[in-house]
């Protein structure tokens, strides 16, 4: 299935060196602690802490308007301490997501309207369905769906995930193009 072109307003956007489109719209706190890989995708109204600890983005990661992107973190006697935010290649974020996990693998979907609870782990290939809340400290395996609030697991993925996932987030920062007006 071949995506349409996703029209953006270009005097929006800053377009940096290696490829990464971040809306002007977008919150980014601590930014010196923010890495994006490469052709990452950050559309309208997301929020990304970098000021709590680093968050790292892979490549070809889509970010999509008003997600949420929190690091981890654990309460201990003393206070509260924060982990950083790792995500791998190919990963899409749906709208209004909430992140405040410790790891997303590659190749992973997260659909819209989700909330990632603190300290989870989504493992390579797994795909999140709309709506889901998965509990602090959940584990996601490869190849697994999981829906539902609390989330678990609804279903397995094919062994082409991965592949899956490459296509469709190349596909849709080739499709993300400036409007003709």
């Amino acid at each position: 299935m071949e995506l349409k072109d996703i029209n953006y307003n270009k005097s929006e956007y800053v377009e940096t060196a290696s490829g990464n489109k971040v809306c002007r719209q977008t919150v980014l706190c601590g930014s010196q602690n923010i890495i994006l890989q490469g052709k990452v995708i950050i559309q309208a109204e997301a929020i990304i802490r970098g000021d709590l600890a680093n968050v790292r983005c892979g490549r070809y990661c889509i970010i999509s308007n008003e997600a949420v992107l929190r690091p981890p973190y654990k309460k201990f006697s003393k206070g509260v301490a924060f982990f950083p935010l790792s995500i791998g290649d190919h990963v899409f974020i749906g709208e209004r997501t909430l992140i405040n996990a410790a790891q997303i693998g590659s190749y992973v979907h997260i659909g819209k309207n989700c909330v990632i609870g603190r300290r989870c782990i989504l493992r390579d290939c797994c795909v999140i369905e709309d709506n889901t809340v998965l509990a602090p400290e959940t584990v996601v395996p490869p190849f697994t769906r999981y829906a539902g609030s609390p989330g678990f697991q609804v279903g397995e993925l094919p062994e082409c995930q991965a592949e899956l996932m490459v296509d469709y987030t190349r596909s849709y920062y080739q499709h993300f193009v400036p409007s003709r007006t």
